[in-house]
């Protein structure tokens, strides 16, 4: 990605997209970035309210319709709507809680502040910064009496840096209302605002947590052979897994690498003189498109079977935990061309790409059957996750622009 002289020294561009684009402020997104990150809503250990009541209000002032669906206490999604006409509309798809900030920063991490071109605080990049450019999108299409050919939404989830709590119960709603009224989703193409530097990211990978219980015997380890090591099933489970993950990366994919295994976390034991009776270990299994983290799990569980560790005084149980998909857009799709000349016209070089890291997106293609790409502001290696996290203002004015003209031109395709 580069950034290029802005859209407003460029030539070309219909009246109505040159007035829109002129209503985008770059002060107004600034505010409303930090008005974002002041909010907070760290996942885990706190909720996304005080985020959505930022968004709420934001979008009352604009005249957007909003509104929220309680998923667990204090926790409401959010959905902003910018009505169009009767054409299949563009979806936005953001998330409202940010990682825990830790230690380290240099000034207090939701205290918000501008230096050198960026903004700083947690979740500036990773997407408090993403959500305002896509709300200041709408509110110029709004301010400028577009009428675009198909409604525009900004759906914002809780729960993405953990369960995904959110996200589920987005698309089950939208299936049940699907149902109730006998018609398609609304939607036919999804953006996803998280952090790609500006990139325009067609296909991403999933991930799935799964979770393992050893059982075995305790016994004095004078007495080794009286029992049954857990933790040493464990370690021989942990072979298996290494051996997988190694097989995985021979056969790599362009845009996504191959599925990979980690092991995230190991507990068992309760002294060292005891043989060790339980172990858990948990897994961390990034998935391709469309594979199935259950059908990994019943392949690790046959291999325990056949290696022979799940015996003798050895139970080994098993589940998957958390489960995100990856999804995977033809770089051929009009969504594409639509994300890559908007950006273009938003003084933007983007290049088409992959994502290694996971998002709420690949519900929306799997569920509800929508081609999805990931298109927004910040750095994911670089800045989302990290002490004194930051976004470039150049990036979200960019962002803002991009977005705007996609609606404008967004077609079913």
């Amino acid at each position: 990605m580069s950034l290029q002289p802005g859209v407003e020294e460029k030539t070309g561009l219909p009246s109505l997209e040159e007035k829109v684009v002129a209503l985008i402020s770059e002060a107004d997104l600034v505010a409303l970035t930090s008005a974002l990150v002041a909010a907070g809503g760290e996942n885990p250990g706190g909720t996304e309210e005080a985020t959505v009541e930022v968004l709420k209000e934001f979008c009352l002032g604009a005249g957007l319709s909003v509104s929220t669906d309680l998923v667990a206490p204090g926790r409401p999604n959010c959905t902003v709507v910018l009505p169009g006409g009767g054409e299949p509309g563009l979806l936005f798809l953001g998330h409202s809680d940010v990682v825990p900030a830790g230690t380290g920063w240099e000034r207090p991490p939701y205290d918000p502040y501008v230096r050198d071109g960026r903004l700083f605080g947690r979740g500036s990049t990773d997407m408090k910064g993403g959500l305002a450019a896509v709300l200041i999108a709408f509110q110029a299409l709004r301010d400028a009496g577009a009428e675009l050919p198909g409604s525009a939404a900004l759906a914002c989830t809780v729960d993405e840096e953990d369960l995904g709590i959110g996200i589920r119960a987005y698309t089950a709603a939208a299936l049940t209302a699907a149902a109730l009224n006998n018609q398609p989703f609304p939607y036919s193409g999804c953006v996803v605002a998280e952090p790609t530097d500006l990139e325009t990211v067609t296909a991403c990978r999933g991930d799935s947590y799964l979770e393992l219980k050893i059982t075995g015997k305790s016994a004095h380890s004078g007495r080794p052979a009286d029992g049954r090591n857990a933790i040493d099933a464990a370690a021989r489970i942990l072979d298996l897994v290494r051996a997988d993950h190694d097989a995985l990366q021979t056969d790599l994919d362009e845009l996504l690498g191959a599925g990979t295994w980690n092991i995230g976390l190991i507990r068992g034991g309760t002294g060292t003189s005891m043989v060790a009776a339980e172990c858990t270990v948990s897994l961390d299994r990034r998935l391709m498109p469309g594979e199935d983290p259950k059908l990994i799990l019943d392949a690790l569980r046959a291999r325990i079977t056949e290696a022979g560790i799940d015996s003798d005084g050895i139970t080994v149980e098993a589940e998957v935990t958390m489960e995100m998909p990856g999804f995977r857009t033809p770089e051929s799709h009009p969504l594409v061309a639509n994300a890559v000349n908007a950006l273009a016209d938003a003084g933007v070089a983007s290049t088409i790409s992959g994502w290694s890291a996971a998002c709420d997106g690949g519900f929306i293609n799997r569920d509800l059957g929508v081609p999805v790409i990931v298109m927004g502001p910040g750095g994911l290696n670089d800045q989302a996750h990290q002490v004194n996290e930051s976004v470039s203002i150049a990036e979200l004015l960019a962002a803002a622009r991009a977005y705007a003209l996609m609606c404008l031109r967004h077609s079913a395709g």
